[in-house]
């Protein structure tokens, strides 16, 4: 039984480590996911912020409307140009502090900074499920826990529906098609077709198989109305196989709008 919880998100490790899979989170969904139907105490989202960012700004205005209780610190300059924000000593501490106020925690972060205080979390005697993507999660951090949630196999119910893992899945498994000319169209003056071997062909009813074909394609024989493949999206050539499909419009569905990135502060 998992009880009441408490939620802790690292709230830059999660938008680094989905962005390198290619995903986008939607917080909505991804607050129902981690909560699933459990009372929850608070569910905490921590980072990193530049006032001056209004798209930021707007985000955790978004967040604190939304479930979600926004603990911030100021980005900081560092010599090389790159702004951050530690907060793990802030999720340690409220982890802790709470620990008598709910029965699991749900950490999110991949950071193998917190194997300690999952420890010290699980020595109270508090349950502590650890929530993150494979690839950027600690496997430290892993055996510590009490359970481990890999994000990446529940990305449909935690992503936009029109993130980058999507468009990408959808793209690359869409084959395109385009609609063939009504017969006579076709310009067949430079098709090289000399070395045709038509011995072996076993339907020559609208071929003369007596002699090499040399130039003279009847382009009646193409079918009206339909579809040829053309090109497959992951670099492969395609079967020119034809579909033919009177009565039905060309074209294909337009690809998903590139999404925008989360306003976390990187």
């Amino acid at each position: 039984m998992r009880g009441k919880i408490a939620i802790f998100i690292d709230g830059n490790n999660l938008f680094h480590a989905a962005r390198s899979v290619g995903v986008e989170i939607d917080y909505a969904k991804f607050l129902n996911f981690l909560r699933n139907d459990s009372p929850l105490l608070r569910a905490f989202f921590y980072t990193g912020v530049d006032e001056k960012a209004e798209r930021q700004q707007g985000f955790l205005l978004w967040m604190r409307r939304n479930g979600y209780r926004v603990v911030e610190k100021e980005l900081k300059t560092y010599a090389d140009g790159t702004k951050k924000a530690n907060l793990d000593v802030e999720i340690a501490v409220d982890m802790l502090s709470l620990a008598d106020k709910y029965d699991t925690a749900v950490l999110v972060s991949g950071d193998e900074d917190f194997a300690y205080a999952i420890n010290a979390v699980a020595y109270k005697g508090v349950r502590v499920e650890l929530a993150g993507f494979r690839s950027n999660t600690s496997p430290r951090l892993i055996d510590v826990a009490d359970q481990f949630i890999e994000l990446d196999s529940h990305l449909d119910g935690i992503c936009k529906s029109e993130s980058r893992y999507n468009h990408y899945h959808d793209n690359n498994h869409r084959s395109h098609y385009v609609q063939t000319r009504p017969s006579g169209s076709l310009n067949t003056g430079h098709l090289n077709t000399g070395s045709l071997n038509t011995g072996n062909l076993n339907n020559t009813n609208n071929l003369n198989a007596s002699a090499p074909v040399t130039g003279n394609l009847n382009p009646n024989n193409l079918p009206t109305g339909g579809y040829v493949r053309v090109h497959d999206e992951e670099g492969q050539t395609s079967t020119a196989n034809a579909r033919t499909s009177a009565g039905k419009s060309a074209g294909c569905a337009s690809p998903d709008a590139e999404p925008a990135e989360a306003g976390v502060a990187d």
